[in-house]
């Protein structure tokens, strides 16, 4: 665990921090930057070491006894990503959780969810089920050295995508690849753009149809 993170759950141990600026909590652990410390809070939350409750100002520790007990997992969403043209910028902020139980993850720890929109994953195979408007990926953030196949969440210039990704080594080009019952093209990037890999998705939760 990096040190400051460590540092930030000794604070969250002995009081609540939640009403302070991510400055103020920055001078607890030593740390000037404010995005360094929303970035390990992040980190935090993805654990599952912590809880955050912005609406109330709320920095929870989530004892191992908690963890164990639970039969729910709490997973953020981080906002949306999009299965069409890129439309949906990334942002970072925690809009909810998705509650799920342990049983249905296929993974546990570092992990996060994101709403899909858009149609252009709706013929894609994850474990059987497709990505379609509305549903809710689940993404592995640990896995950042994506292979041929497989499918990520990509964020070009700011903004959020899920695809398949392919490498086309004739070309030194990276393609990102809809599969779709419309015809979209794929995105062409150079390995030198303003792109990176977010993750990995690893799990479809399907949102039941009205």
């Amino acid at each position: 665990m990096h040190e400051i993170q460590e540092k930030l759950l000794k604070q969250i141990s002995q009081k609540n921090i939640g009403a302070l600026t991510l400055r103020e909590m920055g001078g607890l652990v030593g740390e000037k930057l404010p995005q360094k410390i929303k970035h390990h809070l992040l980190q935090l939350q993805k654990k599952g070491f912590i809880v955050i409750d912005k609406h109330n100002g709320v920095i929870k520790r989530v004892d191992d006894k908690e963890k164990s007990s639970n039969p729910l997992i709490s997973v953020p969403i981080l906002g949306a990503a999009n299965c069409g043209p890129q439309t949906i910028f990334a942002e970072q902020n925690v809009e909810g959780y998705l509650k799920i139980s342990k049983r249905i993850l296929s993974k546990k720890g570092n992990i996060f969810a994101l709403r899909a929109e858009g149609n252009s994953m709706n013929k894609a195979d994850i474990d059987g089920a497709a990505i379609e408007d509305g549903d809710y990926v689940i993404i592995d953030s640990e896995y950042k050295n994506p292979k041929n196949n497989d499918y990520v969440v990509s964020v070009i210039d700011g903004m959020a995508n899920i695809k398949k990704y392919l490498w086309d080594n004739d070309n030194s080009r990276i393609l990102l690849i809809s599969e779709s019952t419309q015809d979209y093209t794929p995105i062409f990037i150079h390995q030198n753009d303003d792109f990176l890999i977010n993750g990995r998705v690893i799990q479809v939760i399907k949102n039941p149809k009205n």
